[in-house]
């Protein structure tokens, strides 16, 4: 099981995006119990991004609702930490 690190990005970009959808939150909230458990779920259909995005990763919270992330390696660690650097529809977090 990996660790989430939640970037202040990522909540503020949760809080704003979520805000009136109490529903899409509790699908984010779902997505990201199994992104800790294992970020290559088929059901979050996750894929390393490119171009200016390159280092990141996405997986989907529902059709048009996206997660970026990124793995982190940390010494005292014994799997990678899954950084939350967005969130957010196609549009916006790309």
């Amino acid at each position: 099981m990996r660790v989430l690190i939640f970037d202040e990005s990522f909540r503020r970009a949760l809080k704003r995006r979520c805000k009136n959808r109490p529903q899409l939150q509790a699908k984010v909230l779902t997505t990201l119990s199994l992104l800790e458990i294992d970020p290559f779920s088929p059901t979050l259909k996750t894929h390393k991004l490119q171009g200016e995005l390159q280092d990141l990763w996405s997986c989907s919270v529902e059709y048009d609702f996206r997660i970026v992330f990124y793995f982190q390696k940390f010494e005292d660690m014994e799997e990678e930490a899954i950084v939350l650097v967005d969130v957010g529809t196609h549009d916006e977090v790309y």
